[in-house]
């Protein structure tokens, strides 16, 4: 075992069989018993090198997601251990280690939350709880209302994290994540809808039934998270980028637009101290930069424009942003801005896209009672190649309320 351990090339085919094992049933408690000289030496990045191998030799996505809390359980004791070391150096780097304790607070806050509630549901299932019930129901739905706030946390990961690490090549392990993060959403907005009638359902086995069967599962599965994000994916990050990278990192935590905004002062400063700024030659009129970005920004709608290469090269920052976008995704592959299950169809869109077959593709959806509009659109030059992808979001929820005219010389000072 000890030349195993020695010999990387090895070590990393030994690990991946053993995954690969545990994907085909292999019983966890006896994969220990033969690795655990060699289990107990992973660290967070050597398994995030095994999950993208894997994925890139064509395991899918959703395989390796639905056995990742098995896998996680199988490398538990080396990374424990290894946590303490990574934390250590991350003290030691303040600039760096301080860079994560946002995320972290809001750990804290969310376990915490997890706690509460199975607290406050074993209270209820006791049957004892009597005249108690009123009560704890209301405890339990503000504490629920205050876990959804998690969808947040994620988005933080998803769009800020998750982009640096696919500068590294590292893009499997976020996707599995994501994947689990809207697993974990959608089980929430299903606890969302028990708590909506869970008064009459109390004295009956329904509730206790729906307890067990997704309310429990489900805040063990953001319990899980926690884990993997304390021990796999924050040692991860640490290990991986540069001091200039966790400068920008702190900056989007803080404020996600906050870079933006910086470009978009310098550009209105320069205009106001009169050292100008070149009009730009359009096909019809000359407009300066700083034209064109109040135009956009002036917008009714969302703007994103996904070059010839697949990269998200612009967004704009209009007065309602209808999905989180952050400085990070400039130059991200569009593909890693969905969910591990929408990457499919973006890959078809941008094929059809690409080869001709169609020139746009809409979609509309109703988000929180939000109407959206969305809408693709190819973006050809004038000889017809392929150079990007518009995509354009807009709240049509009050359009659809129009009816009859209203002429401009109806407009009431």
């Amino acid at each position: 075992m000890s030349e195993l351990i020695d010999n990387r090339k090895h070590r990393q085919e030994t690990l991946k069989g053993i995954i690969r094992d545990l994907h085909a049933g292999v019983d966890s408690k006896d994969i220990k018993a033969r690795f655990g000289e060699l289990l107990d030496q992973v660290g967070a990045t050597e398994i995030a090198d095994i999950e993208q191998s894997l994925i890139n030799e064509g395991l899918p996505v959703e395989e390796v997601q639905k056995l990742c809390d098995v896998h996680v359980a199988v490398f538990k004791d080396s990374l424990d251990k290894q946590k303490a070391t990574v934390d250590t150096k991350a003290t030691q780097m303040d600039s760096v280690g301080g860079s994560l304790d946002p995320l972290r607070e809001e750990n804290k806050t969310i376990s915490q939350l997890v706690l509460d509630i199975q607290q406050i549901i074993t209270e209820i299932s006791d049957a004892d709880a009597g005249s108690n019930i009123e009560f704890l129901l209301t405890e339990w739905e503000g504490k629920h209302k205050e876990l959804l706030d998690v969808d947040q946390h994620y988005s933080k990961k998803e769009n800020i994290l998750f982009p640096y690490l696919e500068r590294y090549g590292i893009s499997g392990p976020p996707s599995v994540m994501w994947g689990t993060h809207d697993d974990i959403r959608a089980s929430l907005k299903e606890v969302s809808q028990i708590l909506a009638h869970v008064e009459a359902k109390v004295a009956s086995p329904q509730l206790s039934m729906e307890i067990g069967n997704l309310l429990l599962p489900t805040l063990n599965s953001v319990s899980e998270m926690v884990y993997k994000e304390e021990n796999i994916l924050f040692p991860l990050c640490l290990e991986t980028f540069t001091e200039d990278e966790w400068k920008e990192i702190r900056v989007q935590l803080k404020d996600p637009m906050a870079t933006m905004y910086k470009k978009k002062d310098s550009i209105a400063s320069a205009a106001l101290s009169g050292l100008g700024l070149p009009g730009i030659d359009l096909d019809v009129g000359v407009l300066t930069p700083e034209q064109i970005n109040l135009m956009l920004t002036h917008l009714p709608i969302d703007l994103t424009f996904v070059d010839e290469k697949d990269e998200v090269a612009y967004f704009s920052l209009g007065p309602e942003r209808f999905f989180e976008r952050t400085r990070a995704v400039i130059g991200r592959k569009v593909q890693f801005c969905h969910p591990p299950t929408s990457m499919g169809v973006v890959e078809r869109i941008l094929e059809d896209f690409k080869s001709g077959r169609k020139d746009h593709a809409d979609f509309w959806i109703n988000a929180k009672g939000t109407m959206l509009y969305i809408r693709y659109f190819a973006v050809r030059d004038k000889v017809g190649t392929y150079k990007g992808t518009l995509e354009v979001t807009q709240n049509i929820t009050e359009i659809q309320k129009l009816t009859g005219e209203k002429r401009i010389y109806d407009y009431e000072a």
